[in-house]
């Protein structure tokens, strides 16, 4: 999902709540990491796996820490949290890392409709721990969750078109307890800033083992639509121009892919200077800010036409407006940031007539993850991916807190919760 550059920040530190009385300890662990039962050396274990697929004896639930907002503007805290068995067809996955993405930030400034408690994140990467009856994966299958499976059976999907699944996940999810008893929510039905989940199979993709767990939890949300919307959605042909307006995750996912596709001229558009030369290591042949001068700066690099592809990965008015404005006459604008339900964007019915240009959205890169995160692995894995240019920095999961200030400052690209 997308990446805003101002709202307001989510405050707070990261604090672990005391237990309720009757609920189990945490065992002891190294410092600023919770165990449940002992582990290897280096790594936490949230229950002992059962072998094979883990579907005898009957699976216990288990309890985690997780980044959890108790209400919109709230202070997010890191809480423990019960989680449910594997039921049939899910499985537990134990997160080796995950990323902070602004979609997580709108559900708890107000943006997007949440219920709360709310454990957040829905990009990530771990290893399957245990199994539900009639699963089909292992356990130790390294995967990245798929925070909008397709159920390939509605109309859409029939047609080729999962990304507009007709059972498309809800923003918040019911699952688990908080670890005072509160029924609890997951963020896009995964809640992945924790220590594992429990989610349908259908919501996992393998990939190969080995790759850096902090550009792998990427695939599953920021690279997939960026790099989807240049390949799928605008189809970026040699030659072309492209203009980018935000420049978060999501932003410089799409600079990169549209360098790989063959455009020309790739402008780089933000409102802070200091995404210069993060846009430029992206793969941008220039970068302006946006001010009043925006529309001239663009011409004068496009033979006073405006770019053949623009791209909004904001989710605002004013930027798509912006966007549209950047475009020449018959090209078009792609809308990859998911805004606010009364942000009305205002077009005039003449303009959009004579300009010939072509408004359209792109819906998690207009993509198929079952298909295409594997064929993203695949390219992270031989080199022909890389995906450190992404990456801000990784911080523990205490930590996350305060990579959520960072993220609503607009600083950085990618913070990455690392949970190993």
């Amino acid at each position: 999902m997308t990446d805003p550059e101002l709202s307001p920040a989510a405050p707070g530190r990261a604090e672990l709540s005391p237990a309720a009385p009757g609920r189990a300890e945490l065992s002891p662990a190294a410092p600023g990491r919770a165990e449940l039962s002992p582990a290897a050396p280096g790594r936490a274990e949230l229950s002992p796996a059962a072998p094979g697929r883990g579907t005898e004896p009957a699976l216990a639930p288990v309890i985690v820490r997780a980044l959890v907002a108790r209400g919109s503007g709230a202070e997010l805290r890191v809480e423990r949290v019960r989680l449910p068995a594997p039921g049939p067809g899910e499985v537990r996955v134990t997160i080796r890392a995950a990323g902070v993405c602004h979609s997580d930030l709108s559900m708890v400034n107000g943006t997007l409709a949440a219920r709360f408690p709310l454990v957040l994140g829905h990009e990530a990467t771990g290893v399957v721990a245990e199994v539900g009856p009639g699963s089909e994966l292992t356990v130790g299958t390294p995967v990245v969750l798929n925070w909008a499976p397709a159920c390939r059976a509605c109309w859409w999907c029939r047609r080729g078109e999962p990304w507009l699944c007709a059972d498309t996940t809800a923003p918040t999810v019911p699952r688990g307890e908080t670890d005072d008893g509160v029924p609890l929510h997951l963020t896009l039905g995964l809640g992945a800033l924790a220590e594992a989940v429990v989610v349908p199979e259908r919501a996992v993709i393998p990939i190969p083992a080995g790759l850096p767990p902090e550009q792998a939890a990427l695939l599953g949300c920021a690279v997939l639509t960026g790099v989807g919307a240049v390949r799928n959605t605008a189809r970026v042909a040699p030659g072309e121009s492209v203009a980018v307006v935000g420049l978060g995750g999501v932003g410089l996912a799409v600079l990169s892919a549209a360098r790989r596709a063959g455009a020309t001229t790739i402008l780089a558009i933000d409102v802070a200077e200091a995404k210069r030369d993060l846009a430029l290591a992206a793969g941008a042949t220039d970068f302006l800010l946006s001010d009043d001068r925006l529309s001239k700066e663009v011409r004068a690099r496009t033979e006073s036409r405006g770019v053949d592809h623009a791209f909004e990965c904001v989710g605002r008015a004013a930027t798509i407006r912006a966007a549209w404005r950047l475009t020449r006459r018959g090209g078009a604008v792609t809308v990859v940031g998911m805004g606010a339900k009364d942000d009305m964007v205002s077009l005039g019915a003449l303009d959009i007539f004579h300009s010939a240009r072509t408004l359209r959205s792109s819906v998690y890169g207009s993509s198929d993850p079952d298909r295409e995160v594997p064929v993203l692995a695949a390219e992270l894995a031989d080199g022909a991916l890389d995906l450190r240019v992404l990456v801000s920095g990784t911080v523990p999961l205490d930590e996350a807190p305060a990579a959520f200030d960072r993220l609503a400052r607009g600083e950085g690209a990618r913070w990455v919760i690392t949970l190993d």
